[in-house]
C-alpha cells in the first residue's frame, strides 16, 4: 500500500508542487493521475520514487516511510519500482534484448535469471520478435514498450508512468495502455500521469484529478473530467 499524509513540497522560489496531499493507494490498483502541467502530477510520482523529498508530511510504501531514507536504502527502493518516462531512455548502441537485460544486470541479477526474465518480459510487452533489433530500427510504440518490458523484467511491485503516450500516436497510445493494464491484471500496482483524455475516458480506471497542487476529485472508475 502507498500512503501519502499531509504531503506538501515546496520548491526554490516558493513555488508549490503538492499541497497538503493526502492520498491512499491500495496494492493491485491501477490509477491515473491527471490535470494541466503544473498541477502536481509530475511532483507526486518524483516523490513516490524518491526523487525528491517533501517539504512536509509523510509517504510509507508497503509499511516503510520513504522521506528520510539514505542513499543506499533509496536504491533499493527504486529496484522494487518499475519506473516509464516519455522519452523511453533507451541506451541507443545497445538491441533490445540489451535494453531490457541491462535493468538486471546493474543489480547484479545471475545471469541464469537473466536469460529467463528478459525473454518473458519481452513476450508480455509484445516484442519476442524484435529482441535483435536496435533502438532505432523500431518504431515509436515498440521502444515504449521496450523501456515497459525494462521497468518490468525484475517483476516490481509498483509500476510509474510519467506521461508514457505522450510522443505516441493514438493507436500506439491504446496499445501503451493495454500493456500497462496487463501489468497490472498481474496483481502490479500501475500508477500513471497524463493529458490524455481519450485514454482515461475509455479505461474506467480510478481517477485522481490535481489542480495546483492539490486534489480535486479522486473518482473509482471515472473519466477524466466526470465528476462524482
Amino acid at each position: 500500500m502507498i500512503e501519502l499524509k499531509n504531503v506538501t513540497k515546496i520548491y526554490d522560489g516558493n513555488v508549490t508542487g503538492v499541497d497538503h496531499l493526502n492520498l491512499t493507494i491500495e496494492d493491485g490498483e491501477f490509477v491515473f493521475l491527471v490535470g494541466e502541467s503544473g498541477s502536481g502530477k509530475s511532483t507526486l510520482l518524483k516523490l513516490l520514487m524518491r526523487e525528491l523529498t517533501p517539504t512536509e508530511g509523510s509517504i510509507t510504501i508497503n509499511g516503510k516511510e520513504i522521506t528520510k531514507l539514505r542513499r543506499k536504502k533509496v536504491a533499493e527502493l527504486r529496484r522494487n519500482m518499475g519506473i516509464v518516462f516519455q522519452d523511453y531512455r533507451l541506451l541507443p548502441k545497445r538491441t533490445v534484448y540489451e535494453n531490457v537485460s541491462f535493468a538486471l544486470e546493474v543489480i547484479e541479477v545471475p545471469s541464469r535469471k537473466i536469460r529467463r526474465s528478459v525473454p518473458a518480459a519481452l513476450n508480455l510487452v509484445g516484442l519476442s520478435h524484435k529482441s535483435k533489433n536496435m533502438p532505432n530500427e523500431i518504431s515509436g510504440g515498440e521502444q515504449q514498450r521496450t523501456a515497459i518490458a525494462r521497468a518490468i523484467v525484475n517483476n516490481p511491485p509498483v509500476v510509474l508512468a510519467d506521461e508514457p503516450t505522450g510522443n505516441l500516436d493514438p493507436r500506439n497510445s491504446q496499445e501503451i495502455m493495454e500493456v500497462l493494464d496487463a501489468i497490472n491484471k498481474r496483481g502490479t500496482t500501475v500508477i500513471v500521469a497524463t493529458h490524455d483524455r481519450a485514454i482515461v475516458d475509455e479505461m474506467k480506471k480510478r481517477v485522481v484529478h490535481l489542480e495546483n497542487g492539490v486534489i480535486v476529485r479522486d473518482s473509482l472508475e471515472g473519466g477524466y473530467d466526470d465528476e462524482d
